[in-house]
């Protein structure tokens, strides 16, 4: 009965695994002891036991566990990592050349919870470090304030900038030339009526320069061209709006502060006159033909 029992061990020789879970029974252990012992996972200790090694990261760390799980449960662990590696077929069973480097590797101390918060905050503070210095060295610096104005960019979207008109002469024949047909009543300083009519588009008239502050009333001062000495000022008034006691010497003209300028005054029309309560032109009104008050 012996002899059969021992031909049956050397025909059939017991697994690693085998070997490996009668002494940890015997140890009275459990997989889960001998996983704290080890720090080795439980499912590579489970796959151990059960021969299962292609779920195993590779015969390297095969061999490295079993040699920890033996020396758990009081076996030789170069001998059962030796044919482990047999039985994996990765080595010949007369090599005993077992690396050290993964039994340490996987059985050695594990870092402290306290020890990996401490290099995770280094880590984070390590980045921060460097995502400012990286901006620094990035960033755009600030213009320099040297107290003096850059010049105004102009709007591309904008329209064409007025350009205000010169300062009216001081003396010189003043001319009022209608625009379009516009009403319009010159007075003196006195409420004397000089002059007083529906103008038609292109009629002039001419201020007379010996009148006392000659003055102006009218609707619609922006169909009002006025010139003096042939120079063209600003106008009279804003456009549409009722413009009254509104002085139109030429002193009066070049004392008013400088306007944006009018458009260039329509040419005369054939037939028309320049109105003057001096000397009228030929087919003219004057000043006597005005209306009355």
């Amino acid at each position: 009965m012996d002899e059969e029992s021992s031909s049956d061990t050397s025909l059939f020789p017991e697994r690693v695994g085998d070997r490996l879970r009668a002494a940890r029974i015997k140890a009275g252990l459990d997989l889960q002891d001998v996983a704290t012992r080890t720090r080795v996972p439980l499912r590579h200790l489970t796959a151990i036991e059960a021969a299962d090694y292609a779920s195993l990261p590779s015969a390297t760390y095969c061999a490295g566990f079993t040699k920890a799980y033996a020396k758990a449960v009081g076996e030789d662990d170069v001998l059962l990592a030796r044919l482990v590696r047999e039985e994996m077929g990765q080595r010949p069973a007369e090599s005993r050349y077992e690396p050290s480097f993964v039994d340490d590797a996987d059985t050695g101390p594990v870092p402290s919870r306290k020890l990996a918060w401490t290099a995770g905050g280094l880590a984070i503070a390590a980045a921060i470090v460097s995502g400012i210095w990286y901006s620094s060295r990035t960033a755009v610096p600030e213009p320099m304030d040297t107290g003096i104005e850059a010049p105004a960019v102009p709007d591309p979207n904008a329209g064409p900038a007025a350009v205000a008109a010169p300062p009216a002469p001081a003396t010189g024949e003043v001319v009022l030339t209608a625009k379009e047909v516009v009403w319009l009543r010159i007075y003196d300083a006195n409420d004397k009526v000089l002059f007083e009519k529906e103008m038609a588009a292109g009629e002039r008239y001419l201020v007379p320069s010996d009148a006392n502050n000659p003055q102006i009333r009218t609707g619609r001062a922006d169909l009002i061209s006025v010139t003096v000495g042939g120079k063209e000022v600003a106008p009279l008034g804003p456009a549409e709006r009722t413009v009254k006691d509104v002085g139109i010497s030429a002193a009066a003209l070049a004392a008013r502060a400088p306007a944006a300028p009018a458009p260039t005054p329509a040419a005369p029309i054939p037939g028309s006159s320049v109105q003057s309560g001096v000397a009228p032109l030929p087919g003219s009104i004057g000043p006597q033909q005005g209306v009355q008050p």
